[in-house]
Order: structure tokens, then C-alpha cells, then sequence
């Protein structure tokens, strides 16, 4: 995962939005019926949701007359009674004002060939052929936490901790689905997000040198996959918490440019490596990709100078954000009151612009107009008026001051919360595949650890022994030295070590050491 797919995660999970993994465009819909058989029985109520561009512009609900009795059942199971229904619209008279919403965007439900097909014989029955390939969010979940059995509604709800007013209301159903779909945005990459729903929407077609066979080998499991040519070249590293669905989805892809077309079609083989978790395999394909240089993989370099903002406050009251470099290899790379790490200078100054523009910040006191702040001359933006007038008088220091604050909220650099290493054990709810264990270090990952033995002569003990048997663990596989900061991966356990949901639903537990006492 490069930095700028981290910081796009960022912006996305803060501003409550979907991933762009997800369709652009996307109707999340569900249907109560009077029974089970959609060329018998019929619609009662339709709720939906619209999306676009991952955020929610609109919520729709009916209830629709059936023009036949509703079972006794049914009324039970969602509190929908007969009186409810008679006065409402029946499914022709909907026809066209749904048809019309679900034109050119992707139809999302749970069980989706079940609302699906509701939808097809309802709309047969009113003399329109309605066609669609719907995106199931059962298979989704299934693609995206296979470590879980089940995928129901009802599962979903109780795993992500969920409330909800009317289970079996199709505006509250629906509802659920989005807040599935918000859920998964802050766990998942978008890479991983994106590689699921194509998976789901579209057919695949292997590369020549590729049989079903080898596809059929890959599990269903998350790791790391590689892709070579026929002279054995490295060509690709991935990662995936489902490998077959990610190295299918490479398959399934409209290539947008020569390069991904010249990859797929070079393809002759394809190895893997499982991990236990989601986490082992961003580590793993995080070093891979700078130890063993792919092909056709961004260059992620590692870098000896980063870049961070630092907030000063200037003696006329307002406070600015100063742009300061930092060696990684100084202890001080991470320290109180700084945000943001970047690789470049000029990382820096898209960010600068992108949370200007998002807040209504003054281009004079970020630094990015040469003008010098003077409470009476407004700058450009305000002008066009995209900033609130702190450069002419018009907004007050302390209000600006806050907005700024709020706008770097979200990228406060994270101190170490341990006072010492942590042992990162990803433990297995496979009983034929052992725990992972990882020793991290004031963000530094430092090594995969396989026994106690190993540990000690690292210098450190545990404070309490961990559930699983150090000894049957396998570390990750890199020969590259990984005893310095790297930004790609501080970002990866920042993000599960800090968040407890993904802790859980990825079975992580840290053991804090202490330094052994040889």
C-alpha cells in the first residue's frame, strides 16, 4: 500500500464517505415480500439508498400494495400489516420512478439474487424487462472476512456492533448495508475493496500462459501472491486478504493503460505466501516490494529524509503550519504536536491545498501565498470566496486558529503508546495454521519472531505469555533489514494497533516485553 493510498483512506474515513473501492454509482436496496418464491409472491415495501461518489445523497422508502393478502407471518416477521399496504401504490405504479434510480447504477442488497429477483418478476409483471448484475453484500463480506462463517444480516450487525430500530424494514436493512460498507471502508484498502466488487460484478479472462488450475490452487486466504514471467521475472507483488479473488480481479480488469495490458499478458506463473491476517500481509508485501524491486510495481524507495508539519504560533496571534525535514533514522522522527508525514516537499503542499480547500483555510497563513499576513489585504481565495477574510479582518485569529486545528485533526502523528517493544501476535482461528508473531518497536518493525529462544536474543522477554506456543509461529519472509523507520509501514500498525475493531476482527493481540535482564 503506497502513502498516498494511506492518506486517501484518511480523508475517506474521516469524512464518513465510502471508499472509491466501491461502484462510483450505486442504488443499496432492500425488499420485504409476502413469502420466499418471487414468481408467487410480492413485493410489500422497497427501501433504498442512493450513492454516489461515496456519499449518501438520498433515502427513498414505499410500501407497496400486493394486491393479495399478507400472511400472518410476514406480519410477525416485519410489522407490516395489511392496513398499511392498501393504500399504497402498487409495484406498476412505482415502475417508473424506480426504474429511473436504479438506471445506470450498480443495485447492491444482501442476498442479492433474492431482491434481485423480486425486482425482475415485479417488473416483468408491469410489461418492462429489467436486466442487472447486482452486487451481493453476503458475497462481499464472505471475499472480504473469510476468517468468519457466517454473513447474514443479522451476523453482520452483531460482529461490527450496529444498531437498529426495525430489523426486517427495508429502509433500515438497506441502512445496514451502508453502514456495512462504512465499516469496511476503515478496515479494508481500496485496492482490496475494489478488487472484491469487480470480482463480484464481472467475468474473468485468464491470461494465455495461465490455466484454471493454477487459479483454482490459490486459497482463499490472505497473504501475499507474485506474479512471473515466462523467464522467471518478478513482475508483481500483491496482497489480499482473499489471494484467488485480488489475482482474479487483475484478470477482470478493463486495462485502462499499456502497461497493465503488457503485464497480464506476460504472466506465466503465480506463487504465494498465506498470512494469518490482513496484517502480515501488508508487512509482507510492504518489505517485498522494496527488497525484491517488481517489475511493474510503484517504486517505493526507501527514503532517509521525510517531511512533516509542525504548528507555530506567530506573535500576532495566528497560528501557521511550518514545513520541517526529518532524518528517519534520528529517535525524533515521531514527536507530540507534529502531523502528517510525507515524503516530499511536494506531498506537503497538495495536502496544504486539499485541507484549505476543505475547510476554508487563508493560503497567507498556510504559508502557500508569498503574501505576508497583514490583517488587511485579503488574499486570492477570499476574493472567491474560499476563505473566510482572517487575511483582511473578516474572521478572527482564534476562529481560524480552530479550523485549522480541525482540519489537522486526523493526521497528528501517534506517539508510542508502550513504554517498551510489543510482541504482535496475529493468532490463528485455524488450528492447522500456527499464530504470527511480529516485535515492534516505536513503529520500527523489527523482525518476525519463531521461538522464546529468539526473542531473548533480541533482548527482550514477555510480560505475560502469550496464548498461543511461541516455537510454532513463522515469520515473515524478507531478507531485506528492517531495523529502520519506514513510512509505509508505520502506517500499517498505526492502523491496526491503534484501532480495536480491526484488532479483533483480525484476531491481533500485543504482548508488551520487557527487556530481558542477559
Amino acid at each position: 500500500m503506497t502513502l498516498s493510498t494511506q492518506l486517501d483512506w484518511l480523508d475517506a474515513a474521516s469524512a464518513g464517505q465510502l471508499s472509491s473501492g466501491f461502484p462510483p454509482r450505486m442504488v443499496l436496496l432492500d425488499c420485504e415480500t409476502t413469502g420466499g418464491r418471487a414468481t408467487y409472491h410480492r413485493i410489500i415495501e422497497i427501501g433504498l439508498l442512493i450513492v454516489e461518489d461515496g456519499k449518501l445523497i438520498k433515502s427513498w422508502q414505499s410500501f407497496v400494495d400486493p394486491e393479495r393478502p399478507i400472511p400472518p407471518g410476514i406480519t410477525r416477521l416485519t410489522g407490516i400489516t395489511q392496513s398499511m399496504v392498501n393504500a399504497a401504490p402498487t409495484f406498476a405504479e412505482l415502475a417508473d420512478e424506480l426504474l429511473a434510480v436504479l438506471a445506470d447504477r450498480t443495485l447492491v442488497a444482501h442476498h442479492a439474487r433474492f431482491d434481485y429477483g423480486f425486482l425482475k418478476q415485479e417488473f416483468k409483471r408491469s410489461g418492462i424487462s429489467y436486466q442487472d448484475k447486482p452486487l451481493c453484500s453476503v458475497k462481499l463480506s464472505r471475499m472480504l472476512y473469510p476468517q468468519f462463517n457466517r454473513h447474514g444480516l443479522d451476523q453482520i450487525i452483531r460482529r461490527f456492533g450496529l444498531s437498529i430500530e426495525n430489523r426486517h424494514r427495508a429502509l433500515d436493512d438497506a441502512q445496514m448495508i451502508h453502514r456495512f460498507f462504512l465499516k469496511t471502508t476503515q478496515i479494508h484498502t481500496t485496492a482490496d475493496i475494489e478488487a472484491a466488487c469487480q470480482q463480484l460484478l464481472k467475468e474473468h479472462s485468464l491470461p494465455s500462459q495461465i490455466r484454471q488450475s493454477d487459479v483454482d490452487a490459490l486459497p482463499k486466504s490472505p497473504g501475499v501472491y507474485h506474479f512471473y514471467d515466462a523467464r522467471e521475472v518478478l513482475l508483481y507483488v500483491g496482497k489480499s486478504v482473499n489471494i484467488r479473488q485480488r489475482v482474479l480481479s487483475h484478470f477482470s480488469q478493463d486495462h485502462q493503460n499499456h502497461k497493465d495490458l503488457k503485464m497480464s499478458a506476460s504472466i506465466a506463473s503465480i506463487t504465494y505466501q498465506c498470512t494469518v491476517s490482513d496484517l502480515g500481509a501488508q508487512l509482507l508485501e510492504s518489505q517485498q516490494v522494496k527488497a525484491l524491486k517488481p517489475l511493474y510495481n510503484s517504486r517505493l524507495r526507501r527514503v532517509r529524509k521525510l517531511y512533516r508539519l509542525v504548528i507555530r504560533h506567530h506573535p500576532e496571534g495566528y497560528d501557521y503550519p511550518e514545513i520541517v525535514a526529518v532524518d528517519v533514522e534520528d529517535s525524533d522522527h515521531l514527536v507530540q504536536n507534529s502531523y502528517g508525514l510525507f515524503r516530499s516537499r511536494r506531498q506537503v503542499h497538495n495536502k496544504l491545498h486539499k485541507l484549505a480547500d476543505h475547510f476554508m483555510l487563508c493560503h497567507q497563513v498556510l504559508g502557500i501565498e508569498n503574501q505576508k499576513v497583514s490583517n488587511q489585504k485579503s488574499c486570492f481565495r477570499h476574493q472567491l470566496k474560499k476563505c473566510q477574510g482572517v487575511c483582511c479582518g473578516q474572521e478572527t485569529y482564534a476562529d481560524h486558529n480552530q479550523r485549522l486545528a480541525r482540519a489537522l485533526n486526523g493526521y497528528q502523528q501517534k506517539i508510542w503508546p508502550w513504554p517498551e517493544a510489543v510482541l504482535v501476535e496475529e493468532r490463528s482461528t485455524d488450528e492447522h495454521r500456527p499464530s504470527q508473531f511480529h516485535l515492534v518497536n516505536q513503529w520500527v518493525y523489527l523482525r518476525g519472531i519463531d521461538s522464546e529462544e529468539q526473542l531473548r536474543e533480541a533482548g527482550f522477554v514477555v510480560r505475560k505469555q502469550p496464548a498461543a506456543r511461541l516455537p510454532e509461529s513463522h515469520q515473515l519472509e524478507c531478507d531485506e533489514g528492517l531495523d529502520a523507520f519506514d513510512l509505509d509501514i508505520y502506517f500499517i500498525l498505526v492502523r491496526f494497533l491503534l484501532d480495536p475493531e480491526k484488532r479483533r476482527l483480525n484476531h491481533i493481540h500485543v504482548h508488551p516485553l520487557l527487556r530481558s535482564a542477559e
